[in-house]
């Protein structure tokens, strides 16, 4: 512990600058490679690879530093132009930002490690897009005012148009089509919507918003909450509600696996922006304004978990049914923060990770498994003996020389190719779906025991469950099991069932990363005790907004050097 205090002690004065490092350092990556000739392809997948793996460490940094014991709300504030808040651009870190710094590095990492096996030459430019992809990422989980929240939102949008286009064909050129009109809506309803609310209220600070609303004159009460329906229906788009949503599915399958991966955690920065405004905006101490929509996001959220556990049951490509996984589990995640109670929102917070990391890796999966389920056959746009240098064939295992009767009794050995498949496509079976004993069992275990004990800790502002309450732990339920029979289904066809085919040919860069991802999900299981007290401390402060106000309002500019004072008798001739 000692160690500890004295290793932060020694990093306090550098943590501030740090926070600029996520945003800056895929800038400066991406425009290092746009100067590259674009066949230098070795050497952009090396800076790739390394600026996605310094930005993991620089993001586990800022969550040791955020996660300080004992502080109910630990927050840093970066003044980026010197300037006090509201009129300067503000950087703000706290729990939950530094969480999902961590978790948009993390599939960052094995997103580029798995596109280095063959994806990454499948088009140009795939790097740099890549890395401002990472970029607009950083910067809508760090930023503090909703002006730059809209530039970091066009800075991600702006490159994952080019990462679905990515690897061409008429199916992801046509679903890209969808993609970008959607996108431009909701770019154009979250500038309406930021309009208004600054003709309201005079700032797009979110801390000073915060302050703002309670003192609208009820005349203009009106006009506030439709200026926030609308900025909330461009952020709803982003978290695939229904029926708002019908775009996601085309394209995410569409796109090629690694960028699949990656566009996964695309969702939940919808349901990162909500939790933030929605709590901080309209939480307890907003007045009359005071839990304004939350009946919209739990009707919303479990109308989207029952549509999206009805799409996986009438799919059976992977593909799909990782993308209506990613419905389910944003269904599932507005519904339970539209309850507003900490408890519940502690629960969701430990379920946000869990299912992104499991939504990611099948993503990866479902390329690996296509191919396998094709004899091979690949969409890349070269052969699989002109793999990139990195790659290594996983050395399958050599079936036992039986006689056919000894056969019958003994089987053969499971190709190492195939038990790999096998075993990642379980772990996000049982991820996905809920079940014991990794961590999506966890979170919606903890959300389950909020519902249904909402005083168990004697949380302030906890309500009964009430129908709403009970409705939601059956759709937690229900909709489990209906992921589970399209899971199981679907690993039925792929690996019980018998076809005259080779055994897959799977690549180290290729299970390395499904691994990576799965691990981690595996260790928020092992553990759930610290991460959930972690989950826990985040949810409080979410739900105490003073907290954050007072932090980003109170940061003060540094000082510049002052001149020296002239004394005018002594320059007098």
């Amino acid at each position: 512990m000692s160690l500890t205090s004295s290793l932060n002690q020694a990093m306090a004065p550098l943590m501030p600058h740090l926070m600029l490092a996520p945003i800056l350092l895929p800038l400066l990556t991406a425009a290092l490679m746009l100067l590259m000739r674009e066949d230098r392809q070795r050497f952009k997948l090396i800076v790739n690879m390394g600026s996605t793996l310094l930005g993991l460490g620089v993001s586990l940094a800022l969550l040791g530093w955020a996660d300080q014991q004992g502080a109910a709300s630990t927050m840093d504030v970066y003044l980026a132009g010197n300037w006090p808040a509201p009129y300067g651009i503000v950087l703000a870190l706290d729990r939950l930002s530094a969480m999902m710094l961590v978790l948009a590095s993390t599939i960052a990492l094995a997103s580029s490690v798995f596109a280095a096996a063959r994806w990454h030459r499948a088009g140009v430019h795939f790097h740099p897009l890549f890395q401002l992809q990472l970029m607009g990422l950083c910067g809508a989980f760090l930023t503090a005012d909703l002006f730059n929240l809209f530039v970091f939102f066009e800075i991600m949008l702006a490159a994952s148009y080019g990462l679905l286009l990515h690897g061409s064909g008429r199916a992801r050129v046509q679903s890209g089509l969808h993609f970008i009109a959607i996108n431009l809506a909701a770019s154009s309803l979250f500038l309406i919507g930021a309009s208004m609310l600054y003709g309201i209220t005079g700032t797009l600070n979110m801390a000073d918003l915060a302050q703002s609303i309670p003192m609208i004159v009820e005349a203009d009460r009106g006009l506030l909450h439709a200026a926030a329906g609308i900025l909330a229906t461009a952020f709803l788009i982003k978290a695939a509600i229904w029926p708002l949503n019908f775009w996601l599915v085309p394209a995410y399958s569409a796109a090629t696996a690694p960028v699949g991966a990656l566009f996964a955690l695309m969702t939940k920065v919808g349901i990162y922006v909500i939790l933030r405004l929605w709590l901080l905006l309209f939480g307890m101490d907003a007045g009359p304004s005071a839990q304004f929509g939350s009946l919209w996001l739990i009707v919303g959220g479990m109308v989207t978990m029952v549509f999206g556990a009805i799409g996986m049951l009438g799919s059976q490509r992977i593909g799909y049914l990782a993308g209506y996984g990613a419905i389910l589990s944003s269904g599932s995640l507005l519904a339970a923060a539209g309850f507003g109670q900490p408890l519940l929102t502690a629960g969701l917070l430990y379920y946000l990770p869990s299912s992104t990391l499991a939504i990611s890796a099948l993503f990866l999966l479902a390329d690996l498994m296509d191919r396998w389920r094709n004899d091979g056959a690949s969409q890349a746009p070269f052969a699989d003996d002109e793999a990139p240098f990195l790659t290594a064939e996983l050395v399958p295992a050599v079936g036992l020389n039986l006689d056919q009767d000894e056969e019958v009794l003994t089987g053969q050995v499971i190709p190492a190719a195939v038990a790999l498949l096998g075993l990642a496509f379980m772990a996000c079976t049982l991820v996905i779906t809920g079940l014991p004993p990794l961590s999506g069992f966890v979170g919606k275990f903890a959300m389950l025991t909020a519902l249904l004990n909402p005083f168990g800790l004697g949380q302030p502002g906890a309500q009964p469950a009430g129908a709403a309450g009970w409705m939601l732990v059956a759709l937690l339920i229900g909709t489990g099991l209906l992921a589970l029979i399209a899971l199981t289904r679907a690993g039925i066809l792929h690996f019980w069932a018998t076809y005259d085919r080779a055994l897959p040919q799977l690549r180290v860069l290729e299970g390395l990363p499904i691994a990576f991802l799965l691990g981690a999900c595996l260790l928020l299981t092992l553990q759930a005790g610290p991460v959930m007290r972690y989950m826990q401390a985040t949810a409080d402060a979410l739900h105490a907004p003073g907290l954050y106000v007072r932090a980003v309002m109170s940061a003060r500019p540094i000082p510049g050097p002052q001149a020296p004072r002239i004394d005018p008798a002594k320059e007098a001739p």
